[in-house]
């Protein structure tokens, strides 16, 4: 199958979507305070974590909604996991190196 494919796109906007989010949202998780107030450089990390696996497995639902699920290696993890870092990168300028006034 070939050709525009709406699943494919919506997975990739919704990567980069959550991707961003640790760093455009104050709040943990976008709703929960940590103990200090502010969600830290390492909050943020376990966040992308978790918004990795969370993509991860809206990936594994359209996939196994459009035919069969085709196991893959950790190659296959570890490039996505590097993907998802690169995602965030835009985030991660304006939370940490973007100079405000």
């Amino acid at each position: 199958m070939t050709g525009f494919q709406p699943a494919i796109w919506f997975l990739i906007v919704a990567a980069l979507v959550a991707a961003n989010l640790p760093f455009a949202l104050r709040r943990l998780f976008g709703f929960g305070l940590v103990k200090t107030g502010f969600a830290g450089f390492w909050w943020r990390l376990l966040e992308l974590a978790v918004m990795y696996f969370a993509v991860g497995g809206l990936a594994l639902a359209l996939e196994g909604r459009q035919g069969d699920i085709y196991p893959q290696k950790w190659e296959f993890y570890a490039i996505t996991a590097f993907l998802f870092v690169v995602f965030a990168y835009p985030g991660f300028v304006y939370r940490y190196l973007w100079k405000r006034p």
